[in-house]
């Protein structure tokens, strides 16, 4: 087998239908350059990696984890089997539908300053609308940002290429001379905002991030953790401030710090009261608690 140029990384938790959807799509349809799929199975409760390794024998590198490691974490442990030139961080709930991977990483060929990109994403039930054409940046204080074009029908009004502050953590390439300088995602995080974190140290170090519309690829949407579950709320909100403590500066981390666990909290809180959800609103608390509670040197 040649020597792969790109790395499909995939982290598998629970998902095995999924997976294997992504998988088929994979050897379906990209036959443009060598390549290597590789599943992380992060603990699943049944053991897919072998369910996966039966199926495709050799062609599918999997890796069974005995601890959930989180989003990062898995990742990171698929980083360390990789040999691509560039790693294609995939959600496995994504299916792919085309092949422009090489005119995709030809944007690599533009610039050094490249570090890495996200493809055109569409949401992949009917009526497939746009998921992410690039992301807008993150306000000051409050942190929010937008997904450019979301929900929007696609007519190409996305089709230029564009830098973007953020990648999107479902679909993102990036150069493995990038991963070496700045290390891996922080598997602070488990879930959530860890991709953004990593984005905003690859952009400190001085490179520009992507936006690239000449693939798409199509996302069926987060399945693992359900609609506003608990484990949703907590992990957005604790992440949202550890975000905050570890990349914004002077006044504005205390800003932004203030304002999440206040008027933020206090917001959010009496959202889900309103709307029944007593015990959301107080896993907003409990995710403020450990936020606090982390060792210094973890923030």
């Amino acid at each position: 087998m040649k020597t792969p140029i790109l790395s499909f990384i995939t982290v598998n938790y629970n998902g095995l239908k999924d997976t294997i959807e992504l998988i088929e799509s994979i050897f379906d349809v990209v036959h443009s350059i060598p390549y290597e799929i590789i599943v992380i199975d992060n603990a699943s409760r049944n053991n897919d990696a072998e369910t996966i390794q039966k199926q495709f024998g050799n062609r599918v590198i999997t890796i069974r984890s005995n601890k959930n490691l989180g989003f990062a974490g898995g990742n990171s442990l698929g980083l360390e089997q990789a040999q691509g030139k560039y790693l294609f961080f995939i959600n496995n709930d994504t299916i792919i539908q085309e092949d422009h991977l090489v005119e995709l990483l030809q944007t690599f060929d533009q610039s050094d300053k490249i570090g890495g990109l996200s493809p055109k994403i569409r949401f992949a039930y009917s009526p497939c609308h746009i998921q992410y054409a690039g992301f807008t940046d993150l306000s000051a204080i409050t942190l929010r940002n937008k997904s450019i074009g979301f929900d929007e029908i696609d007519h190409g009004q996305y089709n230029t290429p564009t830098t973007t502050p953020f990648l999107h953590g479902a679909a993102m390439i990036i150069k493995r001379n990038v991963i070496e300088r700045i290390g891996f995602m922080s598997d602070i995080f488990f879930l959530y905002y860890e991709e953004m974190d990593w984005c905003t140290q690859i952009r400190r170090t001085g490179y520009e991030l992507r936006y690239e519309p000449c693939q798409t690829i199509y996302h069926k949407e987060s399945r693992s953790t359900g609609k506003t579950s608990k484990m949703q709320i907590f992990y957005l909100y604790r992440n949202r401030l550890l975000y905050a403590w570890r990349n914004l500066q002077g006044i504005n981390r205390y800003l932004s710090i203030t304002y999440l666990l206040s008027l933020a909290a206090l917001k959010n809180s009496i959202h889900f009261c309103i709307k029944g959800q007593l015990s959301l609103a107080i896993t907003i608390y409990k995710a403020i608690f450990a936020f606090i509670v982390l060792p210094h040197k973890m923030k």
